[in-house]
């Protein structure tokens, strides 16, 4: 069931999703795999490293509604040993490449 719900997700990116992956496939990302929509526990996330335990979700609108449940889901994954960025829609959309220096900041190794 997730994993079918997953390969729909995958067919079916939002803009801001389509974005950030044009720069996080292929290992764009100092060299870090990423998956997109991929099934953890009970919750699909939007982009994942395995490798480095970061999780990247994009949020639209509907996420103003269910900040407790998004909370709950982020609580759980991090649990389970993942850290957790949220980024809105338009904040990808307006300033991807400050999304992407955040992000990096997550993968490069301590100096």
């Amino acid at each position: 069931m997730d994993v079918q719900r997953a390969r729909q997700l995958r067919s079916n990116p939002t803009d801001a999703e389509r974005l950030l992956w044009r720069h996080l496939c292929r290992r764009q990302m100092h060299g870090v795999r990423f998956r997109r929509q991929q099934p953890i526990g009970p919750y699909i996330v939007d982009f994942i490293s395995f490798e480095a335990g970061l999780i990247v979700e994009i949020d639209g609108g509907q996420h103003q509604e269910q900040v407790a449940y998004d909370d709950k889901r982020s609580r759980w994954l991090e649990r389970q040993g993942y850290r957790v960025l949220r980024y809105w829609n338009n904040e990808v959309l307006s300033n991807v490449d400050a999304v992407l220096t955040d992000i990096g900041g997550y993968l490069s190794p301590p100096p």
